[in-house]
């Protein structure tokens, strides 16, 4: 036996022993499917005791496991993971990666009732009563007590990811501000005019040069935006989005720094795909639900108009990075005509509730092309919603101005037709007194503002969604929405494991007030449109790949209302994710029952 299987092997000897006695690989399915029968209905029929807890995290692995060794779902993966399990334990290894392994020791952990999941880290060393024991106000205080110190030590996570409201960060990026100022010759005026940042931003070799000169880039960092430049990859930053980066790069910076700054492998693979870029990175198959210019259709109520292609400055992760050259680029506004014959198509469509005005970022056009197409959209009587689909405020908070405000609220009308404002905030580090302020005057108008953050890497950490959730209430920001990462293999370098997100939302989430946590965590099917991931009929683990990754099928929105074929999404893998966060400095231990959540 190799050595990298004793840890699989120990944790569940009895599967080990079906498994290596077995001759062929029908013969190891059936007498694992009656192993996990077995066991599962042992403690079903009450025959074998197990606490609830312990109960509930060996009942679903169980159920995970049955599913990967399903003879429909491997034709559906193509793959057996059952196979290798085999192999291995006939042979002493098999065709697969320590992410595979590690995969079932933790699953063959969990069927055996030996889960790392309790003491969880967060409460580690903090001794939990026996509630049943007490009755009244002594139950009452013991139980707040408690919850005390679970508040207190979900603080000692909230403080390592400070919102930039601080007055020390304000203060900082004062000084920041007017170096980029001296370095653009440019003056406080200039900085409070968003045509001044527009004209400003950062895209070219003079620009990189700049930017340079501002801040500290590591070596990999500039050989990537080099070479983006010089082969018209999409890279854009604005002076306002500079001044949030620290001179040298900080822990508290990194989010920001990696929304703007592509990894060598993104540029590396917009090059080789330089030429077919519209089909490699469509993932949500535009090209196949735009039933007319500009308009992306996945529902039955709501569609998206894209009047705007292009943005002041360019996210790596962007869902359309295969229709943008650069930020703002000339053509980025589509001609009237077609304009208008996507407003049209809403008016022509009476199953149209709701409408989100998009790109590109709406807000980059001019205040006369934004009231045209507000001013059309209201006049149709079945839209009920107007959603103004923007990033400016966290980029060019300064283009939020009293004038802008007023054109939104012209058409807010009570009863009739709302208007509202979704925007894209991903840490707490982006929010900035402009950026209140830009919020502050969208609100005193009459419009909402809800959030809709991606999940990538860089703001995955234990609590760090949470702070993001904390610091945008503060200023009046709804969140809204939070998207696992679009498995678009350009920026896998982004991607977290779906089961981070579904632990962030348990452990980490459901620790805030209600009104804090108002955001659903959602996956973004192609073609179909969004999966809510707390939705357990929504989705099935079907199979771990031999590299460790599970494949999930999603099961469309239309599952009980029409026959629509089922999704099948292959995961990043939870090792090489926890890898990576060990590299940030973070204990991978913090984590560790991410590997229970299927």
């Amino acid at each position: 036996m190799a050595i990298r299987w004793h840890e699989c092997w120990e944790a569940a000897p009895e599967i080990y022993v079906l498994l290596k006695e077995s001759e062929t690989l029908e013969s190891a399915r059936e007498k694992i499917i009656s192993y996990l029968n077995a066991l599962d209905w042992s403690y079903r029929r009450d025959i074998d005791h197990i606490k609830s807890w312990d109960y509930i995290v060996l009942k679903d692995a169980v159920g995970a496991l049955e599913n990967i060794i399903s003879p429909r779902n491997e034709r559906l993966a193509e793959t057996s993971a059952l196979e290798h399990l085999w192999t291995a334990a006939v042979t002493g290894d098999a065709e697969v990666t320590n992410d595979f392994i590690d995969e079932f020791v933790h699953l063959f952990k969990a069927i055996k009732g030996q889960s790392d999941v309790y003491p969880s880290r967060l409460m580690e060393g903090i001794p939990i009563p026996d509630f049943d024991q007490y009755k009244g106000r002594e139950a009452a205080l013991i139980r707040s007590d408690y919850l005390d110190q679970m508040g207190q030590r979900m603080s000692t996570y909230l403080v390592r990811y400070p919102c930039g409201l601080k007055p020390e960060i304000v203060e900082r990026r004062k000084e920041h501000k007017k170096r980029i100022l001296a370095e653009l010759g440019a003056s406080e005026e200039d900085w409070d005019d968003w045509q001044w940042h527009f004209k400003h931003v950062f895209k070219n070799k003079q620009g990189f040069e700049t930017i340079k000169r501002i801040i500290t880039l590591n070596p990999l960092q500039e050989e990537a935006i080099e070479l983006a430049i010089e082969n018209k990859v999409p890279f854009g930053v604005t002076p306002h989005y500079l001044q949030l980066m620290d001179p040298e790069p900080t822990d508290y910076d990194y989010a920001v720094r990696r929304q703007v700054f592509p990894p060598l492998s993104y540029v590396e693979n917009m090059i080789a795909h330089k030429e077919d870029k519209e089909l490699a990175f469509d993932f949500m198959r535009e090209h196949d639900t735009s039933p007319i210019e500009l308009v992306t259709r996945r529902y039955p109520t709501v569609a998206i108009v894209k009047p705007y292609d292009s943005c002041p400055q360019i996210c790596v992760y962007c869902q359309r990075n295969w229709e943008l050259t650069e930020p703002l680029m000339d053509y980025a506004l589509a001609p009237k005509e077609r304009i208008d014959r996507a407003l049209d198509w809403f008016a022509e469509h009476e199953s149209m509730m709701d409408v989100l005005v998009t790109g590109g970022d709406s807000l980059a056009m001019t205040d006369t092309m934004i009231e045209y197409i507000v001013k059309r959209l209201s006049e149709i009587p079945h839209l009920h919603s107007i959603r103004i689909a923007t990033r400016i405020p966290i980029t060019v908070p300064q283009r939020v101005t009293e004038e802008l405000c007023e054109i939104f609220a012209s058409y807010y009308e009570v009863g009739k037709q709302t208007l509202c404002m979704v925007t894209h905030f991903e840490h707490p580090y982006e929010v900035t007194p402009e950026t209140a302020s830009a919020i502050r005057c969208v609100k005193m108008h009459g419009m909402h503002v809800y959030n809709q953050q991606v999940f990538t890497f860089a703001n995955s950490r234990r609590f760090e969604t949470a702070a993001l959730r904390i610091a945008i209430k503060q200023i009046g920001v709804d969140p809204y929405y939070t998207f696992n990462m679009k498995g678009k293999s350009e920026i896998e370098d982004y991607a977290v494991p779906l089961a981070r997100i579904l632990q962030e939302r348990k452990e980490e989430a459901r620790l805030l007030p209600g009104i804090f946590r108002t955001d659903e965590p959602v996956f973004n099917v192609p073609f179909l449109g969004k999966n809510h991931l707390r939705a357990w009929q929504d989705r099935e683990l079907i199979a771990i790949q031999p590299d460790g990754r599970r494949m999930y099928a999603f099961h469309p929105w239309e599952k009980n209302i029409a026959r629509v074929k089922p999704y099948l999404y292959t995961d990043v893998t939870i090792r090489s994710y926890l890898e990576k966060l060990k590299d940030r400095g973070e204990d991978p231990d913090d984590y560790r029952s991410i590997w229970y959540y299927y």
